[in-house]
């Protein structure tokens, strides 16, 4: 018996040692490519064109952050950038969750329709309406303005927002709901004193996806607007990909700079991240 139990012990150690081992390689594939942009982002053009690619710099040059900040207009846009995302995450959220209760839990003979309509909108591909989106942008007069940015997004957000919301609000018992109806609360208030706090977890998972997608667009943005004035983080780093292709110091800068709100947004929630994910995948 104990030599069964020193077995045990000794393939639970190497089991352990070997997933750790592929975790290990895995962050290390992962973080080498944000390590390496931001050392090279350090190097001026030509030192990058004479060493190693995969080198330090001999001399830390910091002078391509001033210029790429200046020449992309990175004040704008990241101020741009942070109203897309923000008001797009708050409306999807609120307004996915609000509707997905309605689904789950208010029946009547137009819901599974609704419910269909708001669905097909994960199929759809943002290449496959944009041409549409564009016309009725600008037919109705909003065309290179905020708003015009604003709709579409929370749009292209909320299928996916209204279905994880639904899927999420089923599981959570109708006995509930409908004590609280009892009581004589109004279906507002269940919805904030009830849903909102059970769905926290779910909530969180449809927030990190629209803020990652909102954040890194790029096409609708760049065909919705005309001004510089309007656009967000990654038209201005596109800039560099341009006339200022060959000029790879401050190419690497902007792309830093790009990156840096990204990674801070991990930094600070990323427990919170890591508990939506979980009850995501758990109830998916």
């Amino acid at each position: 018996m104990d030599i069964h139990r020193g077995m045990d012990r000794g393939n639970s150690r190497i089991a352990k040692f070997f997933i750790y081992l592929v975790m290990a390689v895995f962050t290390v594939l992962a973080l080498y490519p944000l390590f390496w942009l931001l050392v090279q982002s350090f190097k001026t053009t030509q030192e990058y064109l004479r060493t190693s690619k995969l080198g330090f710099p001999v001399r830390w040059y910091t002078g391509n952050y001033p210029y790429a900040w200046r020449i992309g207009n990175f004040g704008t846009l990241l101020f741009n950038s942070i109203l897309y995302t923000f008001v797009t995450v708050v409306a999807v959220v609120i307004l996915g969750f609000m509707a997905g209760f309605a689904f789950a839990k208010i029946k009547s003979r137009a819901t599974p329709i609704l419910h269909g309509v708001f669905i097909i909108g994960i199929l759809l591909t943002l290449q496959s309406i944009m041409v549409p989106l564009f016309l009725m942008v600008n037919a109705v007069g909003l065309y290179n303005t905020r708003l015009g940015i604003l709709i579409p997004y929370i749009g292209l957000g909320l299928p996916m927002g209204v279905y994880l919301g639904t899927e999420f609000i089923k599981s959570i018992p109708t006995a509930v709901i409908e004590s609280a109806r009892i009581d004589g609360a109004k279906y507002l208030k269940i919805f904030t004193s009830i849903i909102v706090p059970m769905t926290a977890p779910v909530a969180m998972t449809v927030a990190i996806l629209t803020f990652t997608g909102t954040w890194n667009e790029f096409m609708l943005i760049n065909i919705l607007t005309r001004d510089d004035a309007i656009k967000s983080i990654p038209v201005g780093i596109a800039k560099f990909s341009g006339a200022l292709a060959s000029d790879y110091g401050r190419q690497f800068s902007a792309m830093v700079i790009g990156m840096i709100p990204m990674v801070a947004f991990y930094l600070i929630f990323r427990k919170q991240i890591t508990r939506g994910v979980a009850a995501g995948a758990v109830k998916g």
